[in-house]
């Protein structure tokens, strides 16, 4: 299964209007998965020398979960996306780039959006969680059922304040705070402007010759065999994604806005491609300081 749809938009004040968060995401998978939207009461555990089991490992139980609305692929723990009962969205990304793809079992980059929405009850404390668990148990393993695919992941993390986007390789990892709009699709795409990483995300690059110590670091041109000079003037659906949120800017009124506008992006840079036998399942969510309301459509391309 190639990907070729999948897309994760935000929009921030300035760029909205009502003062309100709009979150957005496109997911493919093959047209026989079964892709359930699916309510988790928040919890409370006192079992904490139990493991629980993910989509293939055991990890630590936490003393407290919150309540989240995932949409998952019926066959795994994890989710797609989703989000929890304090307004936190979460949507994730296959990527590529110079590292190889573990294909010994660990979390799924599934199981980190389902984790980080259970445990952080804000979208920078949900990168804390994702980047932690990165850390302690690694990721990797099959990622469809009946078939090999295999990748690492990116992260479009959201609250009622803020937006972050995170990605990954292997256990390195890099993110941006989000400013007005942004989007993120199956590539690497922050470049200089990182305000977190882990502490060893350069020392390896420079060993592995994908940076020279001397130029400004930029974690795409050094972990992918992406051009970020010329990556917002390319034909990939990350540069016309964020041209058609960035036409937008200010005028974002709803999740029917986001929906149209999305749809449009999504039509405008798929209709070369044949789309048999996939779904597409959409998650929209519109946030302010005291509401949060969620869409989930399910659309079949035949």
């Amino acid at each position: 299964m190639e990907p070729c749809s999948c897309d994760t938009f935000v929009a921030l004040p300035p760029a909205t209007v009502g003062n309100r968060v709009i979150f957005g995401k496109n997911s493919d998978r093959l047209f026989d998965e079964v892709q359930e939207v699916i309510y988790c009461p928040a919890a409370v555990h006192n079992d904490l020398g139990k493991r629980f089991k993910c989509t293939y490992i055991e990890v630590d139980q936490v003393p407290e979960t919150y309540a989240v609305v995932l949409s998952r692929p019926a066959w795994l723990w994890g989710a797609e996306m989703g989000a929890n009962e304090h307004g936190v969205c979460i949507g994730n990304e296959a990527v590529w780039g110079r590292e190889d793809i573990s294909k010994e079992e660990a979390l799924l980059g599934m199981d980190l959006v389902r984790l980080g929405l259970e445990r952080a009850d804000t979208a920078e404390k949900a990168l804390d969680v994702i980047v932690d668990l990165l850390e302690k148990y690694g990721q990797g393993g099959n990622c469809a059922e009946g078939e090999e695919f295999s990748y690492y992941n990116s992260f479009l993390i959201a609250d009622r304040n803020e937006a972050w986007i995170l990605e990954t390789s292997g256990k390195y990892w890099a993110a941006e705070r989000v400013q007005g709009v942004r989007n993120i699709s199956n590539q690497l795409s922050i470049t200089t402007k990182i305000a977190r990483e882990h502490p060893d995300v350069r020392n390896y690059a420079k060993q592995r010759g994908w940076w020279d110590g001397k130029e400004e670091f930029d974690f795409t041109a050094a972990y992918s065999y992406i051009d970020t000079a010329a990556m917002m003037t390319s034909p990939s659906r990350y540069c016309q994604g964020y041209k058609l949120l960035d036409k937008h800017r200010g005028l974002f009124l709803s999740l029917s806005y986001l929906y149209h506008t999305f749809h449009h992006c999504w039509i405008r840079n798929h209709q070369h491609l044949n789309l048999k036998g996939q779904w597409q399942r959409s998650h929209m969510s519109s946030l302010t300081e005291d509401t949060h309301s969620t869409k989930n459509i399910k659309r079949p391309w035949k």
